[in-house]
């Protein structure tokens, strides 16, 4: 880690690119040219990050997912193995739509369970979890438990990722004691 990151051998990187401090690439990992990692990231075996991708600090990306342009990770944020993400709504082999590609934002501690999909043009909310399989067709709030497809609300979730249940729009986690508030602009710390 003569740079401050270390990037496995079989791993190819395109520069110009920027990796902070502590970032780990591992096995068949391709960065492209452009990409920005932050610090103390971990990415996994056989995982593509694209040349407009920005990575906040603390992201960890497991096994076999691609990060297409046009997405940006917050810190904080797990992505499970062989989650996908996409950049193109309505794709064609036969017809070239770079210049269509859609933002997607996961925002800051979120969480994507094994092989979901996150459907271009989503934002996923802060500290939201989203379960394993999971569809993801539209924004999600923060703190948001969601699963299945297309994926729905099922409950929301603490900081640390526990089931939170809200009594007269207070909630405190049983893990951590967290406090929490539900109201119309959606949950949030007290």
């Amino acid at each position: 880690m003569e740079k401050g990151y270390y990037i496995h051998p079989t791993a190819v990187v395109d520069e110009p690119v920027e990796i902070g401090r502590g970032t780990k690439i591992w096995h068949f990992s391709h960065i492209m040219s452009g990409a920005k990692i932050g610090e103390n990231c971990i990415l996994g075996q056989n995982v593509f990050i694209g040349s407009g991708v920005l990575l906040g600090d603390n992201i960890k990306i497991q096994n076999n997912v691609s990060v297409f342009d046009g997405v940006i990770l917050e810190d904080d944020v797990f992505c499970g193995p062989s989650m996908v993400f996409t950049n193109v709504f309505n794709p064609r082999s036969f017809i070239s739509r770079k210049k269509e590609f859609r933002k997607t934002l996961v925002r800051k501690g979120a969480t994507i369970g094994a092989n979901a999909t996150i459907v271009c043009g989503c934002t996923v909310g802060q500290y939201a979890f989203v379960g394993a399989g999971a569809v993801v067709t539209k924004d999600l709030p923060d703190y948001a438990l969601v699963f299945g497809n297309p994926a729905r609300i099922q409950g929301w979730v603490c900081q640390c990722a526990e089931s939170i249940t809200f009594r007269a729009g207070k909630a405190v986690c049983r893990a951590c004691g967290k406090k929490y508030k539900k109201g119309r602009k959606g949950v949030s710390p007290i």
